[in-house]
């Protein structure tokens, strides 16, 4: 029989809740402890499940025997949850972006690597259909360039953290993340990364993040992709990625991520709907949970170390935005 795996969640927020929902009544599979900043927070989501509340990563992992943890934290809090679960071997699960800084994210990687722990990068639109079906499409052919972003408003909260370049990194860091995760799974390592961001638009207390940031992406294959962010289109925005092959142009659109495939020698695209919420956190977590009980990783599309090199991507954009356009080469 499967072994019944306890689970851990050091977050207890808003993603928290989809990858719960996303999870809850697989057999085998308990939610036994949950752990955040606000108690209030970590201790609702206990109640919930009958399971214990924590407001330390440590204390939680060294009271409770759990055989997976899902980190679940804004991106300048990364850290403490991860060394905690190396520290007590425990797999664990990243969600986007991994941090905040690329240096510490790479020592964590280290830690993991000596570790021999499995250690996943939440990216979940990696498990989609209509990624798996691009992907082989642009294998045949593949991409010579690439555009792509996000577009839309930004938190109202004055004193939410996303507003806070310091805490989030940005939109390219935090939201677009899918995209530069997306671009470089179907296109390959990035090897330089040129930027400009617009500021002073929004007028808002505690906003520091940029308007917008325009970048410019080389990569290991000759391939140059325009990647973007706007967080000041409140009237209307959307989600995109565009790859075009020699003989085939790969459309992904909206948050599920549709696909339509467009070949030299067919009339009509292929089209395939990309998952909704719940279905697409269903495949990356039970990839996690099935990786956890065999032991093997193959089923993971996006280890953490591979977290990293996306997060380094987003981080050079800033860097070079900070220094006028200056182009950042990527180790």
């Amino acid at each position: 029989m499967p072994k019944h795996l306890r689970l851990g969640f050091i977050g207890s927020g808003g993603i928290c809740n989809n990858h719960v929902n996303a999870m809850d009544g697989l057999p085998d599979v308990s939610f036994a402890a949950f752990c955040d900043v606000k108690k209030a927070q970590a201790k609702a989501m206990a109640d919930r499940f009958g399971a214990e509340a924590f407001t330390s990563p440590e204390k939680m992992l060294a009271a409770m025997d759990l055989d997976a943890v899902w980190v679940l934290l804004p991106p300048f809090a990364h850290g403490e949850a991860e060394m905690a679960c190396i520290q007590h071997q425990v797999p664990f699960l990243v969600e986007k972006p991994v941090h905040l800084d690329p240096k510490a994210a790479a020592k964590i990687a280290a830690a993991v690597e000596k570790a021999g722990l499995l250690a996943v990068a939440g990216y979940m639109n990696r498990y989609r259909k209509s990624i798996a079906v691009a992907r082989k499409a642009l294998q045949a052919d593949p991409a010579i360039y690439a555009w792509g972003g996000w577009l839309g408003g930004h938190m109202t909260d004055p004193n939410h953290w996303w507003i806070r370049k310091d805490l989030s990194g940005g939109q390219f860091t935090e939201q677009v993340t899918h995209t530069v995760d997306l671009a470089r799974y179907l296109m390959g390592d990035a090897v330089s990364v040129s930027a400009f961001a617009a500021q002073g638009f929004v007028k808002m207390k505690n906003y520091t993040i940029d308007d917008a940031l325009a970048v410019s992406v080389k990569f290991a294959s000759g391939a140059v992709a325009n990647l973007c962010s706007c967080c000041a289109a409140r009237a209307r925005g959307g989600i995109a990625l565009d790859l075009y092959g020699y003989s085939t142009t790969v459309k992904l659109s909206n948050w599920a991520h549709d696909a339509e495939i467009y070949e030299l020698d067919k009339k009509k695209p292929r089209v395939i709907s990309g998952e909704e919420s719940v279905p697409v956190f269903a495949l990356e977590d039970r990839a996690f949970l099935k990786a956890v009980r065999t032991g093997k990783a193959d089923g993971i599309m996006s280890a953490y170390a591979d977290g990293v090199k996306s997060l380094a991507l987003s981080a050079a954009a800033n860097e070079s935005a900070e220094k006028g356009g200056k182009p950042i080469a990527l180790k």
